[in-house]
């Protein structure tokens, strides 16, 4: 298969990761309306963890418990477990197009700070776009008005814990194993949220909610086997202008599932994100072919 192949069948991949993230934030919105939080979040790790390890163990054998920094794999497992019990505390409380769109505010951030905590050259044009995309959000939030409440704190703290981890996700690519970490931040993730399970359990008799707690752990683990399968086949300078597609595939799912559609304000937040967010792609794009020429 030819570069240019490779290249959009990576992008097919993401953009069929981006479609799972979305149905995954959908069906929580709707599983949280009728379970506790925590049993939502502990059902996603547990379901995601049993069909990671399906699908791990047989490719990697007992290889895969092998790692150079079983802190570190701690560390990460604890920061997506707290990345997971924001997002459907927000996820409850705000409708999923413009959670999507604060959360797609990660990778602008993320791009900042990897110039002080991982050494990363960043340039003035990106800066530029970190502030785009955080005016974006301070449009959707609106601070001073009575669409802003303390409600919208949580996705906030979110975008700061996600982050924090998205920068130790990187700092471990360099040395760790993907799917290593898969199933180690799986399986953290799991034990951690089946402690306090004792104290919120609630016995499921619907069908519907059962099928949806099920939904929610393979989508989440095929998103993100999609997506690690459509970054081994493209650079992520081609691919990050795509990963914006989450938040249309959101604002379906809001209008499909709960009849919602943004306001002028929040469309215009989400718009101004998603257009950083794509032109901080296309850079990439250009730096690297830069440096190649």
């Amino acid at each position: 298969m030819s570069r240019s192949k490779h290249a959009l069948f990576g992008i097919g991949l993401l953009l069929m990761a981006s479609a799972c993230f979305a149905i995954l934030d959908t069906t929580t919105k709707r599983v949280t309306m009728v379970v506790p939080v925590v049993m939502a979040i502990w059902a996603r790790y547990f379901f995601q963890a049993l069909l990671t390890t399906a699908v791990v163990l047989p490719l990697k054998g007992l290889a895969v418990f092998q790692t150079q920094n079983p802190r570190q794999q701690l560390t990460r497992g604890v920061l997506l477990t707290l990345v997971t019990g924001l997002a459907f505390l927000s996820l409850k409380l705000l409708p999923v197009a413009e959670f999507t769109a604060i959360v797609m505010t990660v990778p602008l951030l993320v791009t900042l700070l990897a110039a002080r905590t991982l050494g990363e050259h960043v340039s003035p044009q990106r800066v530029w776009l970190v502030c785009g995309g955080f005016v974006g959000t301070l449009i959707i939030v609106r601070p001073g008005t009575a669409v802003f409440g303390w409600t919208l704190l949580i996705p906030l703290a979110l975008v700061l814990v996600n982050a924090a981890f998205q920068l130790l996700t990187s700092k471990m690519a360099r040395t760790e194993d993907a799917f290593t970490t898969q199933f180690y931040t799986t399986w953290v993730g799991t034990v951690l949220t089946s402690v306090p399970l004792f104290w919120f359990w609630v016995p499921v008799t619907e069908t519907r909610v059962l099928l949806e707690l099920v939904l929610m752990g393979v989508s989440g683990v095929t998103g993100h086997f999609l997506l690690i399968m459509a970054f081994e086949r493209s650079p992520a300078g081609t691919l990050m202008p795509y990963m914006y597609a989450q938040i249309g595939f959101a604002m379906l799912g809001g209008w499909l599932v709960f009849d919602h559609v943004p306001d002028h304000f929040s469309l215009l937040g989400i718009g101004l994100i998603a257009l950083c967010g794509t032109a901080g792609g296309v850079l990439t794009v250009y730096e690297l072919r830069k440096k190649i020429s």
